[in-house]
């Protein structure tokens, strides 16, 4: 809680200056805030732009580089406000009222392209704006339903729709872009803002999804719309997969984006990709690059473009010319991302972390030479505190297929002592433990309080080849489970950790694990579940994203019964002994918080020592400060009580 999260970083238009946001986090008030720093490119002292109880977060330099404007709640509602970088107070951009959720500058710094929610079905921002106010007062708030998708993730959609409106830099009523019943951009939980101005300001290129049934498509599609309104948005890919992350070339005749190939499957290889706008035709440039690319971003000349790749769980940069050819490595070691370049200097700026270090900016020159660290805003905190230094293991998985896993002793290990031991299960399952700190599920925090901790990156996992990350669909407690229990086996055999004092944990699909474990084996001393899946045709009836379980189990629970029931953990109920601490929140629309109170009901039921954490005011993630303290203090409590001498 005491680290400064540094984040969004943002080169000026001259190269000189890095601007970014630093977030604390307050238990005591139970609140994070955010603020706008400065930082030379050079390297220099930090310097403070605003200071702000409703925080101040998304910096983005005018063209010119006199100005930067933010998000903020500082008027009780998230605007536009726009900061003279040489001094002086911010200004709010009047947007009618509307919620902003992100924004771009025109390229001549006279407009701005916003993205907000409105009714698609109303006529103009003032119904959106009465309809808001009515849902906000009435007395009745039932819903009526009559499509799928009618929430996400933590929140309702309520028939609201993100449109990409633009604005006057100097505020006005906002005019809308992308008409419609579609969302524009669609959701993300992170990445790249999902639309560009051209160079040249007269068009933006946007990704939308015109598929009929959200909740079965994970498709996306580019499309170019005149900014002055002079014609209609046109689309300029027709992937039935994802199309998204536009970002035109400086000299304006290539857009790069990242491309899936396979329809309705979001763990797909992400492909870095290429629309020549004079030939209308796309390629890619990383065909055979089996790796996730991530943040692409042109050099100055529009000839090679670099970004970051999960790669064997460190995330590298690498670059590859616009002609296409071989990918090659600019920097390789722990974990890279929000790449920006630096025109003026021949550099990239960027976050780098990593197990031991918190986020913090570096840049370092195209070529691969003088890594440097921008900001080290948390130096004082790390030499305070004995940070172990991780192990990456290899071991034999099932088949004998080469598995990765992350060790971390605790601190003042004694090689001759015999050591408690977690084994941390990551989500997804399409996901990694990378070289990154994690504030949700710090490594760090569980080897401190004294367990060697093994985080086992299993079939599924990303950044070690698409085949390996495909090898679990419709196999979720089959390879996988055996390459977890072979990890376990492995860390046994080093010596120094207690096979009689093991634990379990894992959160998402990582809960799903450890329900199949409760009733797959009785070598774990206690088990930890956090937003896990206890019967997979319930969960299928009530989550959001149906494309997720359809892909995954090949079909729908009556179409695919048996991988259905093959793989739920709730039909080995029966065998559950494993004392199980259950954590779930009531906001969790991915996993529904029935899954919990079964698995919960269950272990109650079959007088297995159990004990259940539900937050009402958390979804799929905790993320308040005194919840997130909470789940800490409970989840080493559980371990100390079952593990501990």
């Amino acid at each position: 809680m005491k680290v400064r999260r540094v984040a969004e970083p943002q080169v000026s238009p001259d190269g000189k200056w890095v601007a970014c946001t630093i977030s604390t986090v307050s238990v005591e008030k139970n609140s994070r805030n955010s603020d706008l720093w400065l930082v030379p490119t050079a390297g220099g002292t930090l310097v403070q732009l605003t200071q702000n109880p409703a925080s101040d977060e998304h910096p983005r330099w005018s063209p010119d580089g006199t100005r930067l404007a933010f998000l903020s709640r500082r008027s009780g509602s998230t605007q536009i406000w726009i900061l003279p970088v040489t001094g002086g107070e911010p200004r709010a951009v009047n947007t009618a009222g509307l919620e902003v959720n992100s924004f771009q500058w025109s390229p001549d710094g006279k407009s701005l392209a916003l993205v907000s929610e409105v009714f698609p079905n109303c006529p103009d921002l003032a119904c959106t704006q009465e309809k808001l106010k009515q849902m906000e007062t009435s007395p009745v708030k039932a819903r009526l339903l009559d499509h799928l998708l009618f929430r996400h993730w933590n929140f309702w959609k309520d028939g609201k729709r993100s449109h990409l409106l633009l604005v006057p830099a100097e505020g006005g009523t906002p005019r809308d872009l992308t008409p419609g019943d579609y969302d524009v951009p669609p959701f993300s939980l992170g990445g790249p803002d999902g639309y560009v101005f051209s160079p040249d300001g007269k068009e933006i290129c946007f990704v939308r999804n015109t598929d009929p049934d959200e909740a079965l498509s994970t498709n996306g599609d580019l499309w170019l719309v005149p900014v002055d309104g002079s014609g209609e948005a046109k689309r300029i890919t027709s992937n039935p997969a994802d199309d998204t992350a536009p970002a035109f070339s400086p000299d304006g005749k290539q857009i790069a984006y990242r491309a899936q190939s396979r329809a309705g499957y979001e763990a797909d290889r992400w492909q870095l990709m290429v629309f020549e706008r004079a030939s209308g035709q796309s390629r890619s440039l990383t065909a055979g690059f089996d790796r996730n690319v991530e943040d692409p971003v042109w050099s100055p000349d529009s000839r090679t473009l670099f970004f970051a790749a999960g790669d064997q769980a460190y995330e590298p940069i690498f670059k590859v010319s616009l002609s296409g050819g071989v990918v090659s490595k600019v920097l390789d070691s722990h974990s890279n991302g929000d790449l920006q370049m630096a025109p003026d200097r021949g550099s990239l700026v960027f976050i780098r972390q990593s197990l031991t270090s918190p986020a913090e900016i570096f840049s370092v020159r195209v070529d691969g030479s003088q890594l440097t660290p921008l900001t080290e805003s948390n130096k004082a905190l790390l030499e305070e505190l004995d940070l172990r230094e991780p192990e990456s293991a290899w071991f034999a998985g099932a088949g004998g297929d080469k598995v990765q896993a992350w060790i971390l002793k605790p601190p003042g290990f004694e090689p001759s002592r015999k050591y408690p031991m977690l084994l941390a299960i990551h989500g997804g399952p399409q996901g990694v433990w990378g070289d990154s700190l994690s504030y949700r599920w710090n490594l760090q925090v569980f080897a401190a309080r004294g367990y060697v901790v093994m985080a086992v990156n299993p079939r599924g996992s990303t950044t070690f080849g698409q085949d390996f990350t495909d090898g679990i669909r419709g196999d979720w407690g089959g390879k996988v489970y055996e390459d977890l229990m072979k990890g376990v086996d492995y860390a046994i055999s080093l010596g120094y950790v207690d096979q009689n004092r093991l634990a379990a944990a894992g959160g998402s699909y990582g809960g799903y694990m450890v329900n199949w474990m409760a009733g797959h084996t009785d070598r774990f001393k206690c088990l930890i579940t956090h937003a896990g899946v206890f019967n997979l045709t319930s969960k299928w009836g009530v989550t959001e994203e149906l494309w997720f379980p359809e892909w995954e189990f090949f079909g729908t629970p009556w179409t695919s019964r048996e991988n259905y029931e093959q793989w739920s953990p709730h039909r080995f109920a029966q065998n559950f002994k494993t004392p199980t601490l259950v954590i779930h929140g009531e906001l969790d629309y991915r996993v529904p918080i029935g899954e919990a109170f079964q698995m919960f009901t269950t272990l109650q039921r079959m007088k297995v020592p159990s004990k259940m954490l539900y937050y009402p005011d958390e979804g799929h993630w905790v993320n308040k400060p005194k919840n997130s303290e909470l789940w800490y203090n409970t989840f080493l409590g559980w371990l100390d009580q079952h593990l501990k001498q």
